[in-house]
């Protein structure tokens, strides 16, 4: 018998939405980003499931049926250069020490099948230059870089 852990990954749930904006924070301070301002699983819970058409999806990471230990965002964006919507991976992120489960490649697989159902053919998101793990994971899936910086702006 052995003790290998049972991991999976789904859909996420309004009951997981605390968990999720959890791993959202330690996701930002890895980036050494500003950490989500407070309320952000309420946000979440109306962007997943407040409208019959949701504007962003999520999927979990779970071990052992009941341990959140990864999530990945999604939602579909426009390209003005393609004339066609993509689908953007706002966010993939695995705790610490597990990594290497083999999860990330089925956090991706969720978000590919997601842009396949929305009939979507592309995929777009960004990483720290810095993130080098990321980076040679993403490698390793066949994605292609496309270097440019990016921006943000107080709109008021």
């Amino acid at each position: 018998m052995t003790n290998t852990p049972r991991a999976l990954v789904r859909r996420a749930r309004p009951a997981d939405l605390p968990l999720v904006a959890a791993l959202a924070a330690e996701h930002a301070a890895y980036e050494k980003a500003t950490p989500p301002a407070p309320g952000l699983a309420d946000r979440l819970e109306t962007l997943l499931f407040g409208t019959p058409t949701p504007r962003l999806r999520c999927f979990v990471a779970e071990l052992n049926d009941s341990d959140l230990i990864g999530y990945a965002t999604c939602a579909p964006e426009l390209s003005t250069w393609d004339g066609a919507e993509y689908l953007h991976m706002d966010c993939l992120f695995l705790r610490d020490g597990h990594r290497g489960l083999g999860l990330g490649p089925q956090l991706m697989e969720a978000v590919r099948a997601e842009a396949r159902a929305l009939g979507l053919t592309e995929i777009q998101w960004q990483t720290p230059p810095w993130n080098e793990g990321a980076i040679r994971f993403y490698d390793r899936l066949g994605a292609t870089a496309k270097e440019k910086r990016r921006y943000s702006l107080d709109a008021g």
